[in-house]
């Protein structure tokens, strides 16, 4: 499927339309010299804008992102600050892997609402600033993925494996899991820029747009090598969070003649209900990205509808498991709650109750 001119016009133009209401144009490679044809194809696109994408709508989906860059920031601090203060618990595997887990959704999140800020404020980035501000929500948001693994693998081995769990997770290796975690999360937005760098067309668009949404709305429009290596990409993720899934199927087919799942309000319920809730929030989004994408290979899909849906993905979907992550995790364990608790003093004082004497009569 060749990629239309419009397209890429499309792209260059939508965020200027989306906060300024105006189309500023810019030299393309050899697609607008026309300037007649310039003039017709921005009333077409400025009226079809308006008619599928009115500018109040398309902010509503700004709402979604800041309201995740004020929740994480209002808890994420804290529990990093409860871990690292406490000597006691960051000497603890599983507490090291959460608050790796949180600072990489703590980046994402901070990098996704920056580059939203910097596009409502029509804030222009490089071409370099823009490609780090993308390999940085790469390597986070794999990292994020590879740190849940971590701790499911911590998690069967402190079940399947009691009596030798201090001596296959000792505070040492679990630094070097965490760091060979960000290292090997390094590798696929690597890999992804210098791929897209060296299929993508010369000189497409001068204006440098840096949203996330509208390159990947891009990248299930372009050429058939750059779909592909999209298509794989988004499968491995879900790949490795379907073995997660079947880690804690396993792990539940191996416990429940233990006695830890008795009793409706049974602790190992509630834990392993959380690990499902955020498993299920974070396959939802890839796999709308890889239906997506086959979806556009076959001609199925308008692309004013993938980009309602690229947008409603980036926005909501894949921003909603980072927020809830630490309040489920933040919440549930003891020694991080307590922290978290009296600092918003969520809980309230006991008050002594003096006996009362009876009075003689």
């Amino acid at each position: 499927m060749d990629v239309p001119p419009s397209l890429h016009f499309l792209v260059c133009s939508f965020r200027s339309l989306l906060f300024n209401g105006s189309i500023t144009f810019e030299k393309t490679a050899g697609i607008f010299n026309n300037s007649h044809l310039r003039s017709e194809m921005l009333a077409e696109l400025m009226k079809e804008w308006r008619q599928h994408l009115p500018l109040w709508q398309m902010k509503m989906l700004l709402i979604c992102p800041i309201a995740c860059f004020v929740a994480v920031w209002l808890v994420i601090p804290l529990i990093l600050l409860a871990i690292f203060s406490n000597p006691r618990i960051r000497q603890e595997t599983r507490y090291l892997l959460l608050a790796n887990l949180l600072l990489s959704d703590l980046i994402y999140v901070s990098l996704y609402t920056l580059g939203t800020c910097f596009n409502v404020g029509y804030l222009l980035m490089s071409k370099e600033a823009c490609a780090c501000q993308l390999f940085f929500l790469g390597v986070s948001y794999c990292a994020g993925v590879l740190s849940t693994k971590a701790m499911v693998l911590d998690i069967s081995l402190a079940v399947l494996l009691p009596l030798r769990y201090s001596s296959l997770c000792p505070i040492s290796r679990t630094k070097k899991v965490i760091l060979l975690t960000w290292i090997f999360s390094c590798i696929l937005p690597c890999v992804s820029i210098i791929f897209f760098m060296t299929v993508q067309e010369e000189n497409i668009c001068t204006m440098n747009i840096c949203s996330l949404p509208l390159l990947i709305a891009h990248t299930m429009n372009s050429y058939k090598p750059l779909r592909m290596f999209h298509v794989v990409s988004v499968t491995g993720m879900l790949m490795c969070l379907g073995l997660i899934l079947g880690c804690y199927i396993m792990l539940y087919c191996k416990t429940k003649q233990s006695g830890i799942w008795t009793g409706f309000f049974a602790r190992a319920k509630g834990t392993f209900l959380i690990h499902y809730i955020l498993l299920f929030l974070s396959f939802c989004p890839l796999l709308l990205i890889v239906v997506e994408t086959l979806l556009y290979s076959n001609d199925l899909m308008e692309i004013r509808t993938g980009m309602w849906v690229t947008l409603t993905n980036c926005n909501m979907l894949m921003m909603l498991p980072k927020a809830l992550t630490p309040y489920l995790y933040g919440f549930r364990y003891k020694e991080i709650s307590k922290p978290l608790k009296a600092f918003y003093r969520l809980k309230c004082p006991r008050h002594a109750v003096s006996p009362v004497t009876a009075n003689p009569e």
